[in-house]
């Protein structure tokens, strides 16, 4: 007797004619892997519902006609993720429509398919969020939560001036990744100038030795992507900011 139908629970197999020839050993071969799979596409999708993506973007969607000065070497390098593993960084830089939020939402996609947690949110969005928090005295426990996630994308950090708040938050943050976690920060405003965005020498110091000096760069250029597309055919992902 053929024992693969009293072993395999899955619609998809018993409907499948070639699967009821197969012995019981690679019947048990193909529910293992199956199940793997699904257990796999579970776990990504819930780490991609926790990064809160902004995006739907993918790396092999990437757009590397476009003059733009994304340099392709580097970023498909980074595509491997494996700065996430050695704990560095990632700073996208250049000014608006160039596709920097789209480019880290892509990156952070990346990382979630290899197995890493991953939270993104807007430096303003972040900031109001640590405030909230420290207000209802649930910082500490917000800040571990962002300790624990090996991705950290900050998009569109600056060009408002940080508070005092804001400064000693971003060091906490900052301070907590070291060997533990990445950043990935989009910004329009250049790192020669995130002093100034910080508001203060010292902390301005400490923030950029821990994230700059150990960050691999991206520096876009040109024109934005959205005047350059002026049909709705034309309009692709990865012009979005």
């Amino acid at each position: 007797m053929n024992p693969a139908p009293a072993l395999c629970r899955d619609p998809e197999l018993q409907n499948t004619p070639e699967a009821a020839d197969l012995p019981r050993e690679d019947w048990l071969g193909l529910l293992v892997d199956r199940e793997a799979r699904s257990w796999d596409n579970k776990r990504l999708a819930r780490r991609l519902r926790d990064a809160k993506l902004r995006q739907a973007a993918v790396v092999e969607d990437t757009d590397f006609r476009t003059p733009r000065g994304l340099d392709r070497a580097l970023f498909l390098k980074l595509a491997g993720c494996g700065w996430v593993r050695e704990h560095a960084h990632v700073v996208i830089g250049g000014p608006t429509g160039v596709g920097k939020s789209w480019l880290a939402c892509a990156l952070g996609h990346k990382a979630c398919r290899d197995g890493y947690s991953v939270f993104y949110k807007r430096a303003p969005r972040l900031f109001a969020d640590l405030a909230t928090a420290r207000g209802e005295g649930r910082l500490p426990r917000m800040l571990a939560a962002i300790e624990r996630t090996r991705l950290l994308i900050i998009d569109d950090w600056g060009p408002e001036p940080l508070t005092a708040e804001q400064r000693r938050d971003l060091l906490e943050i900052v301070d907590d990744r070291y060997d533990k976690g990445s950043l990935l920060i989009t910004s329009q405003v250049p790192v020669s100038r995130w002093h100034e965005i910080i508001g203060d020498m010292t902390l301005g110091d400490a923030i950029l030795d821990r994230v700059v000096h150990r960050a691999h760069r991206l520096e876009l250029k040109g024109a934005s992507l959205r005047k350059r597309r002026s049909t709705p055919n034309d309009l692709t992902a990865d012009a979005s900011e």
